[in-house]
């Protein structure tokens, strides 16, 4: 196992389309929701703890070998707003797409062929961590820690927010993203996609469908 894998796969210049989208963030600061330091910590504390943990779930699964054809129904299960699902789905794709590049598998290769359209991305995630030859805490802390990357750097953009304050954010929800991984990787290995967490967040999924409605925009989601 390499650690330094999992760097490469965390990082936010690896090619997997993650700088096109905020996780909700966008459409949060035009809510009012996000407008500072505050209320982005607060933004991304729910986050993690909702589609964080979900997506950190679904990765530990998929990277411990659970069928990824299940795995992407109980994705879809769990992400009951179109525009999510299409998101995820083309997260997915374009990180199928990084990863045969980066680590060429045979098993990446099946995935791509079984869902030529886009896995969704959590489960296109746990495969990629096993092609680097990493296990399912090193993909649930990539899917716990992008569920909160995404939006910080996101903000920096859309409200001009100091680097320095967004970093500080992700620092102090550092104790909180181990505990997300912790019950991850738990439920992760129960081996039964129905025992994955299903925590919901509704906020994230009206706010996804406003935000595909709108003509102008910086991200994509």
């Amino acid at each position: 196992m390499s650690r330094a894998a999992l760097l490469i796969l965390a990082d936010g210049r690896f090619p997997a389309g993650g700088h096109a989208h905020s996780g909700g963030a966008e459409e949060a600061v035009r809510a009012g929701r996000i407008t500072g330091v505050e209320s982005l910590e607060a933004f991304c504390r729910g986050r993690l703890h909702t589609a964080g943990l979900v997506a950190a779930s679904l990765a530990a699964a998929s990277a411990a070998g659970a069928d990824p054809v299940v795995l992407d129904g109980a994705t879809d299960a769990r992400t009951p707003a179109p525009a999510l699902r299409l998101a995820s789905r083309k997260l997915g794709r374009q990180l199928l797409r990084a990863a045969r590049a980066t680590w060429p598998d045979p098993e990446l290769d099946a995935l791509a062929r079984e869902f030529p359209k886009g896995a969704h991305q959590p489960v296109v995630l746990g495969v990629t961590a096993r092609a680097a030859g990493l296990g399912p805490r090193d993909a649930a802390y990539c899917g716990a820690y992008e569920s909160v990357s995404g939006p910080a750097s996101a903000v920096v953009r859309l409200l001009s927010l100091n680097p320095f304050d967004a970093t500080g954010v992700l620092a102090r929800l550092a104790a909180e993203l181990d505990r997300v991984v912790d019950r991850a990787v738990e439920a992760a290995s129960l081996r039964d996609p129905d025992a994955l967490p299903a925590a919901s967040s509704p906020l994230l999924e009206l706010g996804a469908e406003v935000h595909a409605s709108r003509s102008a925009r910086l991200f994509a989601s």
